[in-house]
């Protein structure tokens, strides 16, 4: 007698990847009616984003996505935590508390085979294997959305909290200011002062500002020419992106956002705050963007941490600023 052989099959999942509601989150954050146009100062003056358990720093294009997540959810403290890594502790994401999505790096690898499958070999006769890093979202939750799962779990807790917050090296506030100003004159693109506007021209390579005074803060000041750097980082001798997006098109949105991302990674590596444009206009196009085109989200964090990485490589602390 045949016995038949069931086959159970689960069903597929439908919903929305993770590179979608990453992108979810950033298009909400663009289209908030009550979005405040200014960051608060240098993460509420408590240091970089950093993981609650191992205090570090998150990386690459990781503050930009924090920095705007925090600004989505109205939180105030730059620890964060992976799910895993909170339950292990006995600690719990508040109900109805959503998390932050970043992105993790992985390096992949793969034997390289010609057209017929046979493997590709080196002249010392090794196999020859291709290495890329792509990127997997992952969720992270603030620590002040975390409670303990009892009374002991939660003073660890507290203690733990307290403890990463620590006493951050800090600038006074005129000093932070004047190293930041010091980093953006180092910038190898010159800039012409006067008149009403802030552009950036790739022609003749000059970026044009109004002067400092003109500016409600000085740090909106920064903020706005560190905007402008990031523009000029796409020039065809640099970072040679596509500048060439008239108002209103795709490349130019998208150029704008890179610009937008890479101002607000560099305005955090410089502790001071940063400003998102609060033009709807502006807002509009690149949420259509990533509507559109998920995929690209990735390719614009990329070239906005280079465009930042070029202006301010490193961290104030870490140029050797003391406070």
């Amino acid at each position: 007698m045949t016995t038949a052989t069931k086959h159970h099959s689960r069903k597929a999942y439908d919903g929305p990847t993770s590179e979608e509601l990453l992108v979810a989150d950033l298009v909400a954050l663009m289209e908030s009616s009550d979005l405040p146009p200014w960051r608060r100062e240098w993460a509420g003056q408590q240091g970089e984003h950093r993981n609650l358990e191992t205090g570090q720093p998150y990386r690459g294009a990781n503050p930009i996505l924090l920095e705007l997540g925090a600004m989505l959810r109205g939180h105030t403290l730059p620890l964060w935590i992976g799910g895993a890594q909170a339950k292990a502790r006995g600690w719990w994401p508040r109900k109805g508390c959503k998390a932050v999505r970043i992105v993790r790096p992985q390096l992949n690898k793969r034997e390289q085979q010609d057209d017929n499958g046979q493997p590709i070999t080196g002249p010392d006769g090794s196999q020859l294997i291709a290495a890329w890093v792509s990127y997997k979202p992952c969720a992270v939750f603030n620590a002040a959305d975390l409670v303990g799962t009892d009374e002991a779990a939660e003073a660890a807790l507290q203690a733990r909290i307290r403890e990463a917050i620590g006493q951050p090296l800090q600038l006074a506030p005129h000093a932070r200011l004047a190293a930041a100003e010091a980093v953006l004159e180092a910038w190898t693109v010159s800039t012409s002062w006067g008149g009403a506007r802030a552009c950036y021209s790739p022609a003749l390579d000059q970026i044009r500002m109004p002067e400092a005074d003109a500016f409600t803060s000085r740090e909106v000041f920064c903020a706005t020419w560190a905007h402008e750097q990031a523009h000029s980082t796409g020039h065809s001798s640099r970072l040679s992106r596509d500048l060439s997006g008239s108002h209103g098109t795709r490349a130019y949105a998208r150029e704008e956002l890179v610009a937008e991302l890479a101002a607000v990674l560099i305005a955090y590596r410089l502790q001071i705050g940063c400003q998102l444009h609060n033009h709807a206009a502006y807002l509009k196009e690149w949420a259509q963007l990533l509507r559109e085109e998920p995929r690209a989200l990735f390719k614009v964090l990329s070239q906005a941490r280079q465009a930042a990485d070029l202006i301010a490589p490193e961290t104030l602390a870490e140029l050797g600023c003391e406070a």
